[in-house]
């Protein structure tokens, strides 16, 4: 590869650039961090991915299969938090991928501290789905168990679950190499995955305001609700149960659609339908962890508060 520098010498002529050789920036930082990561876990005798089929599950998946073919699996846990639409995305994305693909079944309603809701949910969430996957991976004699927490992660504001993902050793090949957000979404386009620009979507108990307990109810009316919205076309989007009360979040930038009679009148019925007391439309827009109380005096915006399934 040639590339090329200004000269800076008196007797150069304006504007003249001079051929250096330079294979060394051949490779940008993203491919040097996704070369890292694969030859990473390429030392490994097989790897199970905690696997929500977001990006960045999606991410760590390609890149264990790429370096370790057969011996990569990806273990998706289902539970009651979890979209029955998010895990036939999932099933996708592995097809794609050409990975193993377990699926497990368990029930976070079954721990009394998750039932709770207090501010540490996430992390009991994260110790039963995690702790799913180290038994799946010692049933199958596989010794490494990976997540996709991302370098981005452990800036974001209080996040319980990385703890568990400490306590548990498991490993997180996107933070050990420093690959951001942004970063993850090019590796997932450089292996042509579908969900290189998909939005984060947090487990459905993420929409239950905290202190308020999560019930199979109440789970069941937003996963069915978000289902509505999604049939509208959104893309970026909640339902926010506060007590049988629904609180609907859109994107900023699709928050017109959302502005009109028919969506109003069509979506209040829907809604009423499937149990909710009241129907709102928050003009606010979508704002991540909004039901929070570490988003608080902060308008909402706490991205530490949601977090991709399984990852």
């Amino acid at each position: 590869m040639t590339c090329f520098i200004e000269c800076s010498n008196s007797g150069c002529e304006d504007n003249v650039l001079l051929p250096i050789r330079c294979e060394r920036a051949a490779m940008t930082t993203v491919e040097a961090k996704l070369e890292a990561a694969r030859e990473d876990l390429a030392t490994r005798d097989g790897v199970v991915i905690a696997f929500s089929g977001g990006v960045d599950s999606s991410a760590v998946a390609a890149l264990a299969h790429d370096a370790l073919g057969e011996d990569a699996i990806a273990c998706t846990a289902r539970s009651e938090t979890l979209p029955e639409a998010e895990l036939e995305d999932a099933k996708a994305v592995a097809e794609e991928i050409g990975i193993r693909h377990e699926i497990v079944s368990f029930s976070e309603l079954e721990s009394d501290a998750f039932v709770e809701n207090d501010d540490d949910r996430c992390y009991h969430c994260r110790t039963m789905r995690l702790g799913e996957m180290l038994e799946t991976a010692r049933d199958l004699g596989v010794g490494t168990v990976c997540d996709g927490t991302n370098a981005d992660d452990p800036g974001a504001g209080h996040r319980p679950g990385l703890q568990a993902v400490e306590e548990l050793d498991v490993h997180s090949p996107l933070l050990t190499h420093d690959i951001s957000k942004d970063e993850v979404r090019e590796i997932a386009a450089h292996y042509g995955l579908s969900v290189a620009d998909k939005p984060s979507m947090a487990c459905l108990s993420s929409r239950i305001p905290t202190g308020l307990e999560v019930t199979e109810e109440r789970l069941t009316r937003v996963e069915q609700a978000e289902a509505v919205l999604r049939q509208w076309g959104f893309e970026q989007f909640r339902v926010r149960d506060h007590d049988g009360l629904a609180r609907i979040e859109v994107s900023p930038d699709e928050l017109e659609r959302a502005l009109t009679r028919e969506f109003a009148e069509t979506v209040r019925e829907e809604l009423s339908q499937i149990g909710f007391d009241h129907v709102t439309l928050d003009l606010h827009g979508y704002r991540t962890g909004s039901v929070s109380p570490a988003a608080e005096g902060s308008g909402g915006n706490n991205a530490s508060a949601e977090s991709e399934i399984g990852e």
